[in-house]
């Protein structure tokens, strides 16, 4: 959920001015952790093993805070202000084991079959970013546990359909979050979205696909539109955090559609311009 992030995070709310000044340095940590475990699962030049293996240090260093040891002094700078916070303030780590889950998932795994699964795996990579930020709220009730995982599936979905072309480059075989069952419906390959000739040959049809994939997306972000007002109405900063965060996301969506599920051509992004008539409108 952030304004300025990049990748996986780029919707994180990092320590955003918008965030009360309490809530900046537990955000801060959880943003630091995941988004270093992101990157240790997207490093192009290590062997699969390898990015496991220091995934595997990660669920080391998670356990050693929970049973409230010390952890390798290498990772200390990443996982002392987590410690810091879950003796603080009771942060749980269950979120961050979930998260670390997905990463690991993200090395070994590229393909998803169906839909289902691929939703199975955003319970785990994205999810348990807003179940954090609720806890840290104050605000984890099963209401808005719901919309918040309606909502963090949904940037979650938005930055995989933004990706595809970045996505497609990653590994030996790229990495294709479409479900497999739904391409084959389509009648597209594996390898017509990896070199992008799904919406090269046939465009009116690929613009269709695409459109389909970011209805289903728009309908998650309905799911959750009742949360930034119920937030709000606790914080104003928090619940305009997230609203923008939202809206952020449509956007997004709605530049995907503009092209027509062109993002071979150019990744539809968020600039300045973007960012100041969601202020504006927000």
């Amino acid at each position: 959920m952030s304004l300025n992030a990049t990748d996986h995070y780029e919707n994180f709310p990092v320590a955003s001015l918008l965030l009360p000044k309490p809530l900046r340095a537990p955000v801060a940590a959880i943003y630091r952790f995941a988004r270093s475990a992101d990157d240790i699962a997207d490093e192009g030049s290590a062997m699969p093993a390898e990015r496991l293996a220091k995934l595997a240090a990660y669920e080391t260093a998670l356990t050693a805070i929970a049973n409230g040891r010390p952890v390798a002094p290498d990772l200390a700078p990443i996982f002392e202000p987590l410690a810091y916070e879950h003796c603080r303030i009771g942060l749980p780590l269950a979120p961050c084991q979930a998260l670390l889950s997905a990463f690991m998932q993200d090395v070994q795994q590229t393909r998803y079959a169906t839909y289902a699964d691929l939703l199975d795996y955003c319970i785990r990579s994205a999810n348990p970013v807003g179940q954090l930020m609720l806890f840290l709220f104050d605000a984890d009730t099963p209401q808005n546990r719901q919309a918040s995982d309606a909502i963090c599936t949904a940037l979650q979905l938005t930055n995989h359909w933004q990706d595809i072309a970045i996505d497609a480059r990653k590994g030996a075989a790229g990495r294709i979050y479409l479900p497999q069952d739904e391409l084959s419906a389509w009648g597209y390959r594996d390898a017509d979205i990896i070199s992008g000739q799904a919406q090269q040959q046939d465009p009116t049809t690929w613009s269709r696909f695409m459109r389909f994939q970011t209805q289903r997306v728009e309908a998650l972000f309905d799911e959750g539109a009742a949360l930034p007002a119920r937030l709000g109405q606790q914080s104003w900063r928090i619940g305009q955090e997230l609203r923008l965060t939202v809206s952020g996301g449509r956007r997004i969506l709605a530049k995907i559609n503009a092209v027509k599920g062109d993002v071979y051509s150019q990744r539809p992004t968020l600039g300045w311009r973007d960012w100041l008539a969601l202020l504006i409108h927000s």
